[in-house]
């Protein structure tokens, strides 16, 4: 396990690279554009800091608990998906849907997957062995960029590889344990735990209240279609003129200290 210390330095080395390649881009754009580009990476960093010091919160407390002893496929969710991660192992993750018949022949030789995982000690790391819906869990399947089911993600701190051989029990014991070195890692920058995986996560999230808030004034409200999308619409623009307002006088009050 990496000390506190070294998790604070290696998120914020991450965070300042992945900003770094944007930073020519930025300065080239109307102040606008600038203005609105500026809102979305303070709401992506934001969540990204929200999503490391809830690992971190968990993670202490974790450590002066009883580990618990898994022996099946243990399900995750996006309530307890980032405390579960964040107990130092690494993750073997399935994304897949019940609907799926790839998904539901495979489930016997998952599990197998599962209990041998978990009563095996490894000497580079242990291997926890998970599935996520990803068919009603939107949010996580939009943070890693899930385009189809079955998908197969080994997930060990920050560093996410996905699994693209044959699926076979065999095949993925090797692939968490040994052949994962040879997979490339996905860049911070577009990663689940990255900013614009946290934003992909975000829109998701965002996406779905609105649809919730849609269908509480039409059904629960009583109000008609067009009215409810333009209650929607005047408080979206009113929400996004704070923001612009709020980002315009921060900015300007910046250029003239400058």
């Amino acid at each position: 396990k990496r000390p506190k210390s070294y998790c604070i330095t290696a998120y914020g080395t991450e965070l300042l690279n992945a900003s770094a390649t944007m930073k020519t881009k930025i300065h080239s754009l109307p102040l606008l554009r600038r203005m609105t580009f500026a809102s979305f990476l303070i709401a992506t960093i934001l969540l990204s800091w929200n999503n490391w010091a809830g690992i971190q919160f968990v993670h202490a407390a974790a450590t002066t608990a009883a580990p618990e002893k898994a022996e099946g496929v243990i399900q995750l969710t996006a309530k307890n998906f980032d405390k579960s991660l964040s107990d130092g192992n690494a993750w073997l993750i399935e994304f897949y849907a019940p609907w799926c018949s790839h998904c539901t022949r495979f489930a016997p030789a998952y599990e197998a997957v599962a209990k041998q995982l978990h009563s095996e000690k490894n000497n580079k790391h242990n291997v926890k062995v998970a599935k996520i819906d990803g068919a009603a869990e939107r949010a996580l399947s939009s943070r890693f960029s899930v385009k189809g089911f079955p998908t197969f993600f080994l997930v060990n701190g920050w560093t996410v590889r996905e699994y693209a051989g044959n699926r076979s029990q065999e095949n993925l014991v090797k692939f968490a344990t040994e052949t994962y070195e040879e997979v490339e890692a996905m860049p911070f920058l577009f990663g689940p735990f990255g900013p614009m995986g946290q934003l992909r996560s975000f829109l998701m999230r965002s996406g779905a209240w609105v649809v919730g808030l849609y269908e509480n004034l039409t059904q629960t409200r009583g109000l008609k279609p067009l009215i409810a999308m333009a209650v929607l619409c005047f408080g979206g623009i009113v929400v996004g003129l704070i923001m612009i307002v709020v980002l315009g006088v921060f900015m300007m009050s910046k250029m003239k200290q400058d």
